[in-house]
């Protein structure tokens, strides 16, 4: 009984006020466009790059399972997996000094970590 009660209140103040216009009028924020590049200076990617081309999914599902976030890029008709963006190159180092004793203790062989600049938006 008490719920059904509660239901009836809920309902009828739901109803209230309405057709009423409010004519008070919300601040609204100030939009600042600036690029984050120009913040932040440039910024850095770690690329992740197996052996042979199918084993792109392979790659990026083994650094997934091991909270590594990537993102597969294509450029050129090629699949790049790339870590990042970093905000500064001691910051991608850091990361790739992490990915690669992950793939040491996984016994991954013939993967290659380059630390990139990552490319200026356009």
């Amino acid at each position: 009984m008490r719920k059904m009660v509660l239901v009836i209140a809920v309902l009828a103040l739901a109803g209230c006020g309405e057709g009423k216009s409010v004519d008070a009028q919300k601040p609204k924020p100030a939009v600042v466009s600036i690029s984050a590049a120009a913040i932040t200076g440039p910024q850095w990617d770690l690329e992740v790059r197996g052996e042979t081309t199918q084993a792109v999914s392979d790659l990026s599902g083994w650094l997934i399972e091991h909270s590594f976030v990537s993102n597969v890029v294509m450029e050129n008709g090629k699949a790049r997996i790339l870590i990042g963006p970093f905000n500064s190159k001691a910051e991608a180092e850091a990361k790739q000094a992490e990915v690669d004793a992950a793939l040491v203790r996984a016994k991954k062989q013939n993967i290659q970590l380059l630390v990139l600049e990552h490319p200026a938006a356009q």
